[in-house]
């Protein structure tokens, strides 16, 4: 992915605990890294690179041009570029606000939804279980309800399909060899190897999705839209004479995908991360076990506007999104012209990797930056703090679409959990090991089983 050094490490040399992805020098390398193999640009070596982290002021790249990784097709809301991407990301957002992000409407839908997931783990009967794909489908049925129109039961096998597809392809894409490929996808795509996986995987959750798009189709009424599929249809229909349109099916498929994928896995993972961090933590986990009691009690559920009285809680979740460090060197960019970067020419074409890990880790802005500590969100009154280079969404024009709803899925999934149960580990918190199971595109949770607990 851009990062020769990290190349063939396994989850044990790059994390060598809670959130320590490489605590070798090698890995504290400048926010512009090479890119090698089939790229007709490269940056000047890391020696050569000024040892900066960067800020948010420090980006000065156009960010409306994308590279696909694996040679994925520029279709879709996340990997196309240009006047394509300007259409259907300022389409996708405004589908999603209608429907409900950051309002009221889709907080009720992630309380309904926290509640399906009380009732799973009331079935685990305090007996140890893998919480992967319990807390993938709760997460996932958020965005279904926008998506797809309505929530699945947990025990649909299609839906059960779907959680697999995309926790093994999330997975592959932050393997060793997956990142080896990255680099020379253009020749290696000829050959047979584990790659092929990854291709086969997307394909048949795009074949989900254009099965949804048909049904849709035979039932849609151009007048009371039901999802974003419907609204998507709708707008192809309104552009039907526009040549140029970017409002096709191809489109259509790919960005329902976009949203369905990035609003499963992301949100779900950090959850799997802040379970691990609590057991290995249990006295964070005792205060905000406290702080939700006085705050909200046991007579209602959690609601968003408890997050301001909430000022330990919001720091943990902060600290829990922080140290998972889930897509470390984001998605990468093309620079769109030459473009001076603190004294160095990057000419225009050249791949370039934004660091977030180098923000999330910076020393100057952290307190002993690879330890879990909530302190590093709040004052010494105990006051929740911002601090600027808190930035796991990224930032920028490609700013995550979902911040606002991953936001509030994270706090209500959480106060909701912790409000009636208590996490307990198999072993002696001392000897939880948070090293990741992959560490590449994205730092995959480690495999693990927990005992919940009714309190």
């Amino acid at each position: 992915m851009g990062q020769l050094s990290a190349l063939g490490q396994t989850g044990s040399d790059l994390h060598h605990g809670p959130g320590q992805h490489c605590n070798s020098p090698s890995c504290h390398l400048p926010d512009l890294a090479p890119y090698f193999g089939s790229s007709e640009e490269h940056i000047e070596p890391w020696e050569a690179a000024p040892r900066t982290h960067a800020a948010p002021c420090d980006w000065k790249f156009p960010a409306d041009q994308v590279i696909r990784n694996f040679e994925i097709p520029p279709q879709g809301v996340v990997f196309s570029e240009g006047e394509r991407w300007k259409q259907l990301r300022r389409f996708s957002l405004t589908i999603l606000r209608n429907f409900g992000m950051g309002k009221k409407t889709i907080e009720d839908r992630i309380r309904e939804e926290a509640q399906f997931l009380l009732e799973e783990f009331h079935k685990t009967k305090e007996k140890p279980f893998d919480p992967t794909f319990t807390l993938s489908r709760a997460v996932s049925n958020v965005i279904c309800s926008i998506v797809f129109g309505d929530r699945f039961d947990y025990e649909d096998k299609d839906f059960q399909a779907l959680m697999k597809m995309m926790n093994d392809s999330f997975r592959e894409m932050s393997t060793a060899w997956s990142q080896f490929y990255d680099m020379y996808a253009s020749i290696l795509k000829y050959f047979p190897g584990p790659h092929t996986k990854i291709y086969d995987i997307l394909e048949d959750m795009r074949a989900y999705i254009a099965k949804r798009v048909k049904k849709n189709k035979e039932t849609l009424d151009l007048n009371a839209p039901r999802d974003f599929i419907d609204c998507f249809l709708i707008q192809m229909e309104k552009e039907k004479g526009n040549l140029s349109s970017e409002f096709n099916t191809k489109n259509l498929e790919l960005t329902t995908l976009n949203l369905f994928f990035a609003g499963t896995e992301t949100v779900s993972s950090t959850l799997r991360y802040g379970f691990l961090f609590l057991m290995k933590h249990p006295e964070v986990q005792a205060k905000m076990h406290q702080e939700i009691d006085q705050v909200i009690g046991q007579n209602r559920a959690p609601n968003v506007e408890d997050r301001s009285q909430m000022p330990y809680v919001d720091a943990v979740i902060h600290e829990v999104q922080r140290v998972s460090d889930l897509i470390p060197m984001n998605v990468a960019h093309s620079v769109m012209r030459d473009t001076e970067f603190r004294g160095y020419i990057i000419p225009k074409g050249t791949e370039i990797y934004p660091m977030l890990h180098t923000v999330l880790f910076d020393p100057k802005k952290f307190k002993s930056p690879f330890a879990f500590n909530p302190e590093n969100f709040l004052d010494e009154n105990g006051r929740f703090k911002k601090n600027d280079a808190f930035m796991p969404f990224s930032s920028g024009k490609r700013v995550c679409l979902g911040e606002t709803l991953a936001r509030m899925e994270l706090f209500l999934f959480f106060t909701t959990t912790l409000q009636r149960f208590r996490l307990k580990p198999l072993v002696d918190p001392k000897d939880i090991d948070t090293t990741p199971q992959e560490c590449g595109f994205a730092t995959i949770p480690p495999f693990y089983k927990l005992c919940i607990v009714p309190r």
